[in-house]
């Protein structure tokens, strides 16, 4: 059995699948581990380190997973890799299956199986196996660090000869995993920190943090979380009501920390425009689901940007940002995924496909997607190319003698000739950007990436 690791090639990804301790312990299952040289660097894993473990390293990524049984990654492949990936492989890793189901069915059509780590299921079970909260915890404590970073003033309370500092006031919006460790990240910078959330239990958790918890606590907040521990999506009689408090909150506030996410869905709006603008001018709004959406219509993903005064912070795969102590945090929960997929006796997979895990998680096999709401994602139809053709033609020019119905005709093929160039704009918009990233090959990429 061959466990394949490659260099991360997807623009601002420097975590690595892979540390030195689980390449041991891979050996020690059975497995041969190939991996391509410079695969760990941005993490601080040398090729020396892998070695020393007993990893053999290769020069490209197609000799590293080409042959490999198994693929480990941090994010889903690029299309140049996926033809790389050996029929009935099994590919793990972070998939994203909901932004880009053409990926999932080039997967599907090589003939691997994959599976997405941020669906494995939040039962005790699959604790050690996840990933989210693993590398929510550092975002969270990031993001506060981020929000330190360009706030102009000091967190703790400082007394001096010339006078006195106040505390700094923070707001974390939702009191996940990434939410509790900026809380307690903030209150250990000291600062004065509040947090609200939809989830009942987050109340308990906040207060025991030191921080105080901000909410409409009315009957429809008493059942707002789902079996798995996820906020569900409140209606909108209860979103103007918490808007409210929120906003008379966040007036108040020196700097706001969003974390809010729904599995599957854009980010909910949690800080409007109107919010932002009662902000004191100098403060600071980091918004962790700027990838999703965002929960500030103002945040740019991938900037940081100034609006109405207040700071907004767009940073994109935040954990990456911390990438040594993700990546061995990551690795550790492949092997604790991995680990019960390998028979023990043969050495080779075997897989319980009775396993809730193993249902939750698979997303492709035999040439097929499996995952009934990733199914569900029908890829758009793109505008027929003769749709095009009649925005090349002219409205008739100047026709003062038309006759009564001809206006009306006119207008409709004016009509229907800017709707044609609105779905021509459109399909050039939506078209695939070029993949700048070196090759995974081996030849030569652009140097950008």
């Amino acid at each position: 059995m061959k466990i394949g690791i490659i260099k991360e090639r997807r623009e601002g990804e420097k975590r690595v699948a892979a540390s030195a301790d689980t390449v041991k312990k891979y050996i020690q299952l059975g497995a041969d581990v190939a991996i391509e040289s410079g695969a760990g660097l941005s993490a601080a894993v040398t090729d020396d380190a892998y070695s020393a473990a007993g990893a053999k390293i290769v020069k490209t990524a197609k000799e590293a997973i080409g042959d490999a049984d198994v693929v480990l990654k941090v994010r889903k492949p690029t299309q140049d890799e996926i033809p790389l990936l050996k029929k009935g492989a099994l590919l793990i890793s972070l998939m994203e299956p909901h932004k880009d189901k053409a990926i999932v069915d080039g997967i599907a059509n090589q003939g691997v199986r994959a599976f997405a780590l941020e669906l494995v299921p939040r039962i005790t079970r699959a604790q050690s196996m996840d990933v989210l909260s693993s590398q929510s915890n550092l975002a969270g404590y990031k993001a506060v660090l981020d929000a330190a970073a360009v706030f102009g003033r000091a967190f703790p309370m400082m007394m001096t000869a010339a006078g006195t500092v106040p505390p700094a006031r923070v707001l974390v919006m939702g009191a996940g995993v990434a939410g509790l460790q900026a809380i307690a990240t903030a209150r250990r910078l000291g600062a004065i920190v509040s947090a609200t959330d939809v989830r009942p239990a987050a109340k308990e958790q906040v207060e025991s943090l030191g921080g105080t918890f901000v909410a409409v606590e009315d009957d429809e907040f008493k059942q707002a979380e789902t079996a798995g521990g996820y906020a569900k999506e409140m209606s909108d009689e209860y979103k103007k009501k918490q808007a409210a408090l929120i906003a008379e909150t966040i007036a108040k506030q020196d700097i706001v920390i969003t974390t809010a996410l729904i599995p599957g869905r854009p980010a909910p709006v949690l800080v409007t425009e109107e919010m932002v603008k009662t902000m004191k001018p100098g403060s600071v709004i980091v918004d962790l689901a700027v990838e999703q959406g965002g929960n500030c219509p103002l945040s740019k993903p991938g900037e940081v940007v100034e609006a109405h005064g207040v700071t907004l912070v767009g940073h994109l795969n935040v954990a990456s940002r911390v990438a040594v102590d993700a990546s061995a945090l990551y690795a550790k929960n492949l092997l604790n995924f991995l680990t019960p997929l390998i028979d023990k006796e043969s050495k080779s997979i075997k897989i319980n496909e009775e396993d809730e895990i193993i249902k939750a998680s698979t997303i492709t096999n035999d040439g097929e997607i499996t995952n009934d709401n990733i199914k569900a994602l029908k890829d758009e139809p793109a505008a027929p190319k003769s749709a095009a053709k009649p925005a090349a033609k002219k409205a008739p020019a100047k026709k003062p003698a038309a006759k009564k119905d001809e206006p009306k005709a006119a207008a409709a093929k004016t009509a229907d000739a800017k709707t044609a160039e609105t779905k021509t704009a459109e399909t050039k918009t939506a078209e695939t950007k070029p993949d700048t990233a070196p090759k995974p090959d081996g030849s030569n990429g652009d140097a950008k990436a």
